[in-house]
């Protein structure tokens, strides 16, 4: 056989099974827990898959993880299928015993860098928030000028919370684009001035409840929005 012309895949995958099953090369019983491999759509053990060496490294530890593939000739990603996401997710590893012991030993040698690195990007990270948010409460309060000081900070701190892909983490609302900056105090006024909350509780669709709150949200965006300079 022609060893280019056998189609490559980019990665083993093993499943943590969910349900009891059984080899079909040997015939060994699987239990709920145990590892299987898809061969050809047929279910084997990892002794007939020829993975019985491998020791398994639970998901946790990026540098570890990352250092022991790169260390396995051989390596296999363990999923397990999420009934309530509804897909297999990544529960860990499949290498070498001797890549595993080479991805420790390299971990515990720069475990002090690591954690000071660790730290610095924390800081780092925590400033650049805390700078996104006073940005962030400028822009507010210059739209709308009536709005308390600290409601806008309020707000601001809660729409530019790292990771929560509110409005003031997408690209528009760090770049202060009016109509982000607005989406932000509407939504807090949506929360806290109306009942648009209680509304979805007593089983109102979104657009629903957002109709009949609609006047409630238009007359504080108003009174926020007034200068507070009077005219002769």
């Amino acid at each position: 056989m022609n060893p280019h012309s056998v189609e490559k895949r980019s990665e083993l995958v093993v499943f943590d099974i969910l349900r009891d099953s059984k080899c079909e090369e040997c015939g060994t019983e699987l239990r709920k827990g145990d590892f299987l491999f898809l061969e050809d759509e047929r279910a084997l053990c990892l002794s007939c898959a020829d993975l019985d060496h491998l020791v398994y490294l639970p998901s946790g530890d990026a540098a570890l993880t990352r250092r022991a593939r790169k260390h396995s000739v051989l390596a296999a990603v363990v999923v397990r299928f999420s009934r309530l996401r509804g897909r297999y997710e990544r529960q860990g590893l499949l290498v070498e015993e001797s890549a595993r012991a080479e991805a420790e030993r390299e971990c515990v040698a720069d475990a002090e860098e690591r954690r000071t690195k660790r730290e610095q990007d924390k800081l780092r990270r925590a400033e650049q928030d805390r700078a996104s948010t006073v940005l962030m409460t400028e822009a507010i309060l210059n739209l709308f000028p009536r709005c308390p000081s600290g409601e806008a900070r309020e707000i601001a701190t809660h729409t530019t919370v790292r990771g929560s892909g509110r409005v003031g983490r997408t690209s528009d609302g760090r770049a202060l684009e009016a109509e982000a900056v607005t989406a932000a105090v509407v939504a807090a006024i949506r929360h806290k001035y109306t009942d648009y909350d209680q509304l979805l509780m007593e089983g109102y669709s979104r657009s629903d409840a957002r109709q009949i709150i609609r006047e409630a949200v238009d007359r504080v965006v108003q009174r926020w929005r007034r200068s507070d300079r009077r005219s002769a």
